[in-house]
């Protein structure tokens, strides 16, 4: 398959495949991710519908259902197997492609992204953004390292792979006057709920 961007054939290849056996579903691992995912939509209305871009094995699919048991659960994941690992758990409707080329079939209560902008071409956000206002019906929720102005960062021995910059600020910018901040918080990797990496989230609103 051809893709736009570098970044995305490296996720849909090898280091893909590697990443996502560094990941587990862990029981301890997910109770973890579903006390954050809690904490995030503690402010947030009731979830019926939401939409997860680049959802990699469904841990943050798993943490939903708990926290939000018979929310309808949609993703996309650009990696094969990680996408078709995550539709076995049964709890999500996972597709397989690229958020550049994808149009959600639908709005949604919630749309999400972890730890997924980050890895973007900078170029590319604008797009995904609107991809994530778009198919949102009220709340967008977004969780990615965080710095106040655009740095580059050598992930793993590779370049031009990880991004840091105020992803929500950028938001707030793009769709000013239609999207404001709900709530956001700080996950430190020494909390023992937290998830493995320190961490910004942010709940944005539509209205």
């Amino acid at each position: 398959m051809t893709y736009k961007t570098e970044q995305e054939a490296f996720w849909a290849g090898q280091f893909g495949d590697e990443y996502r056996e560094r990941c587990s579903l862990e029981p301890e691992l997910v109770a973890a991710r579903t006390a954050c995912m809690a904490r995030m939509l503690r402010k947030a209305a009731p979830v019926k519908s939401a939409f997860e871009i680049g959802c990699n094995i469904g841990l943050n699919l798993v943490a939903m259902n708990r926290v939000s048991p018979g929310t309808e659960l949609e993703a996309i994941e650009i990696n094969a197997e990680s996408a078709a690992q995550a539709n076995r758990l049964g709890v999500a409707k996972v597709e397989t492609g690229s958020i550049l080329e994808y149009t959600p079939p639908r709005s949604y209560d919630l749309t999400m992204i972890c730890g997924v902008l980050i890895h973007l071409d900078p170029e590319v956000l604008p797009q995904v953004y609107d991809v994530l206002f778009n198919a949102s019906n009220r709340h967008i929720l977004l969780f990615e390292y965080y710095n106040p102005t655009p740095v580059e960062v050598t992930y793993r021995g590779h370049e031009g792979r990880l991004f840091k910059r105020d992803f929500a600020g950028e938001m707030l910018d793009r769709f000013e006057g239609k999207l404001t901040l709900k709530d956001y918080g700080f996950f430190y990797h020494r909390d023992p709920i937290s998830w493995s990496d320190d961490g910004t989230w942010f709940l944005l609103e539509k209205g």
